[in-house]
């Protein structure tokens, strides 16, 4: 399986409008019955973790008024290790 984390530092005290951005808009975008997506906030940051054999290598931008800076977005393969 295969993981996108995206993560958004929100505007100042535009935290709240970004996480609805997020659950109505973004998440919404990447929507697929075949990925598993979770949203975390802390503190002005959301991150959207994604998990599926093919996630989206990211979420649309939202808009700029939102965000502090563009947000960032990481693609990461799972390894397991054997013992």
């Amino acid at each position: 399986m295969d993981t996108l984390m995206w993560e958004a530092k929100a505007a100042e005290g535009r935290g709240a409008a970004l996480l609805r951005w997020v659950l109505d808009d973004g998440v919404h975008a990447i929507a697929d019955p075949a990925v598993r997506t979770e949203v975390f906030v802390s503190g002005d940051r959301v991150v959207v973790v994604a998990v599926g054999d093919a996630p989206p290598r990211r979420l649309p931008d939202p808009p700029e008024e939102l965000v502090a800076r563009p947000p960032h977005a990481w693609p990461f393969t799972r390894v397991n290790a054997a013992r």
